[in-house]
């Protein structure tokens, strides 16, 4: 939203007036933000357990939503992270000075405890008569809604605090979003998967062909890469024992920025050993199945990668694609970690998960002979040395480990980001992160 000069000129008036009423609550003796906070229940418990608690002495917190003022009476909402419950104030129960006190200087967004006993109004609304209250937060600027809305959507994502206040939908797309990832653990948990932890940070930036951002480590002197993808490292964890790893992992990727990417994204990568890209598959299909069964429905369908895309190799098709369908064999030239579907083969044994136009997933039966990871890695070389950038470099240590021996396995990586896009009917991936890159405004 682009601030016109009064728009600044009345929010400055308003923080003002605030600011003058916060030196009236301290020269009263009250401090605005004190450390303890004394309540007893939650909203929704008060709610919920209204019949058993009504008899008794109970403690709220909440932001105030809203304020009603009839005579020496005063009604409110207030707002915790349950629940909004009404409070009711009275000049004669909580005494006039009280009474004064919070008519002149709390406000709409104003966090406050309130102490008294529950009741029922005439018109059955679960309230609490106040016997005391308390400030334990007071704010300086207005929510949106007082003053201007908060409609603009670019708004919305640099401020995400204010859109969380305001916007109960938004709200319940990021619980919609821990509750996903949280299935996610259970269903690799029962199913004797592992979590591990692999370094962000990365001598070598390496698991998937991308463009890196670089950084630099004074104490080694030396330079760095942030994660474009752990597979690598979560491969070494097969060579070291482990038969089936994963990890929800943030991975940084220097490109372009749209309606299904950001710079900064989650990533679920898990790997099996002993499996090959079929059972990778399969197993695929029972995760999300086991997320959504209405989206994910039967069995998925499966296409050939050059009946889709054709030569031009331009993936821009896969918008056509709304069921969930594997698309598979891709060319073994875009595919440096893929392991051939033979000896001779110019495909390889991949797959990528479309849905509604959204790769959801990418994986593949991995390479576990050294000698051919290493020729890939040349190839990969090649093309950096003629000038593309997000070609895979040759990663020496990776090529030690496996010349150790890695077992055959499959492993897969699962945008975490895309997948709630669509699981929570979202358009961009903007609306399901909370705080995604953004360019900053110019004021």
């Amino acid at each position: 939203m682009y601030y016109h000069k009064t728009m600044i000129d009345n929010l400055n008036k308003i923080r003002e007036i605030r600011l003058k009423k916060l030196e009236n609550l301290k020269k009263a003796g009250i401090n605005p933000y004190p450390a303890e906070v004394l309540r007893t229940h939650t909203n929704q418990q008060a709610i919920d357990d209204f019949n058993k608690l009504k008899a008794r002495k109970i403690t709220l917190v909440g932001r105030i939503r809203s304020i009603r003022e009839h005579g020496g009476s005063t009604f409110c909402h207030i707002e915790d992270g349950s629940a909004q419950i009404q409070i009711f104030l009275r000049k004669d129960k909580i005494g006039e000075k009280d009474y004064k006190l919070f008519l002149e200087n709390i406000d709409l967004g104003d966090f406050i405890e309130a102490t008294g006993t529950l009741f029922l109004t005439k018109k059955g609304e679960k309230t609490l008569e106040v016997l005391k209250w308390r400030i334990i937060s007071k704010s300086l600027l207005p929510l949106p809604s007082e003053w201007y809305g908060l409609e603009d959507v670019e708004e919305r994502y640099r401020k995400r605090y204010l859109d969380l206040v305001l916007n109960k939908e938004t709200r319940d797309k990021f619980v919609r979003r821990s509750e996903i990832i949280k299935k996610i653990r259970k269903f690799l948990d029962e199913n004797g998967f592992l979590e591990v932890e692999t370094p962000m940070l990365q001598t070598m930036a390496g698991g998937t062909i991308a463009r890196p951002f670089k950084t630099f480590l004074n104490a080694l002197n030396m330079d760095l890469y942030l994660r474009i993808a752990p597979e690598l490292y979560l491969k070494r964890l097969l060579v070291g024992g482990f038969e089936r790893v994963y990890e929800l992992n943030r991975n940084f990727r220097n490109e372009g920025m749209d309606r299904e990417h950001n710079p900064e994204f989650t990533m679920l990568e898990f790997y099996a050993a002993y499996w090959d890209y079929e059972t990778m598959m399969d197993f695929t299909e029972k995760l999300l199945k086991s997320l959504d069964n209405k989206i994910f429905k039967g069995k998925f369908k499966r296409a050939e990668y050059d009946k889709i895309v054709g030569k031009k190799d331009d993936k821009e098709v896969f918008a056509k694609i709304k069921e969930p369908t594997f698309v598979i064999h891709h060319p073994v030239e875009i595919s440096p970690l893929a392991k051939k579907l033979d000896k001779n083969s110019r495909k390889v044994a991949r797959f990528q998960l479309i849905v509604n136009g959204l790769e959801i997933a990418n994986g593949w039966s991995e390479i576990n002979s050294a000698i051919d990871q290493a020729e890939r890695f040349m190839d990969q070389e090649a093309k950096r040395k003629k000038g593309n950038q997000e070609a895979h470099q040759y990663d020496k240590d990776f090529i030690e480990a496996l010349e150790y021996g890695m077992p055959p396995a499959a492993g897969i990586g699962i945008g975490i980001d895309r997948l709630v896009v669509l699981l929570t009917n979202s358009k961009t991936l903007r609306e399901i992160i909370l705080f995604p890159t953004m360019r900053p405004k110019n004021e």
